[in-house]
């Protein structure tokens, strides 16, 4: 008998820490308010905290816009856990709300499902009051203030008066880049530049370098007529604006009458031009009257077409080049 009243009471307690066991492993939700009595439009903190198991999952769903009908929710954290005794975590969130209706709000529970069972948490109460009046003084109401203007500050204008800056800089760059151009003057202004010669004097002084150099007479008469025509073809650019350098021999020959149309010029040109071709094409051998009627004939088509104003010699003007135009032969005719 004694046995079994020994058997019961273990019994119990048995049962006992069991329930206290269950009951410690249960899902719990709180929540509370920073202030639970606010003015309409000022902002409060809903503090939510779930308390749950280690190896649990919960689903707490929390509102993205309202909580009910007149609060809103402004903003929500991000959880927050907390591991705690026992194997259990804390779960905290922060939920910033507002209300513009004055009331007062009984705030529905939130609900927290573990898996196997749902929680709900505590139903708390928030106050939105208005603004006290003293309607017993209506001298103190005032209207709405009118808007103020922020204060003037350079740093705001930076931009917009760098760009008008840059603009003007920009455009007086085009300007004077245009007028130096068109003066045929040097982009660097102060900078000593030489007088450009006349394109008859430069065509003279390259005639003179080519024959002091003897090219033909070394076997190197590709060379000799690639040097000779390339020196006419520069004074045809900047005597008639005809871009030589870039044309053949026949395309030169028939812009030629559109600025000059006296045929001994045509011809003079025209036999330098074609015992070049074949010179430098078809590997011709000229004979050496054939290499200096090519030089006579060079110096005699400037001669001819140089500008009437450009006709005065200059008194430094080489010896070499006066007796060349001298004795510049009459063109050959091609049979």
């Amino acid at each position: 008998m004694k046995w079994e009243k020994y058997k019961i009471v273990w019994l119990l307690l048995s049962v006992l820490w069991t329930g206290m066991s269950v009951q410690a492993q249960e899902t719990l939700i709180d929540v509370r308010l920073d202030s639970a009595d606010i003015l309409i439009g000022e902002q409060t903190v809903l503090h939510l905290s779930v308390t749950i198991d280690n190896d649990k999952n919960v689903i707490c769903p929390i509102p993205a816009d309202t909580l009910m009908t007149g609060v809103e929710v402004l903003s929500v954290s991000d959880p927050d856990t907390i591991r705690i005794d026992n194997n259990r975590l804390v779960i905290k969130r922060d939920i910033q709300i507002t209300s513009f209706d004055s009331l007062l709000y009984l705030l529905p529970p939130f609900m927290v499902i573990d898996g196997q069972d749902t929680v709900y948490s505590n139903q708390i109460a928030l106050k939105v009051s208005t603004i006290p009046v003293d309607t017993e003084h209506p001298e103190q109401f005032f209207d709405i203030k009118n808007i103020w203007k922020p204060p003037f500050v350079w740093a705001d204008y930076y931009p917009l008066i760098f760009g008008i800056l840059l603009a003007i800089v920009l455009i007086i760059a085009i300007i004077y880049i245009v007028k130096r151009i068109r003066a045929q003057k040097s982009l660097i202004p102060f900078r000593k530049v030489e007088p450009k010669l006349a394109p008859h004097e430069e065509a003279y002084q390259e005639l003179a370098r080519i024959k002091q150099q003897k090219l033909w007479q070394q076997g190197r008469n590709k060379e000799y007529y690639t040097q000779l025509t390339d020196t006419l073809r520069r004074y045809l650019l900047r005597r008639y604006d005809i871009y030589a350098m870039e044309m053949t021999s026949y395309e030169i020959l028939e812009v030629l009458p559109t600025v000059n149309d006296d045929p001994v010029v045509r011809d003079t040109l025209k036999q330098i031009l074609h015992l070049a071709d074949y010179v430098k094409f078809a590997k011709l051998k000229p004979l050496p009257d054939e290499n200096d009627l090519s030089m006579s004939n060079a110096y005699a088509f400037v001669d001819r077409t140089k500008l009437v104003e450009e006709a005065k010699t200059t008194e430094g003007q080489a010896e070499g080049e006066d007796s060349e135009i001298a004795e510049s032969k009459p063109i050959e005719k091609e049979e």
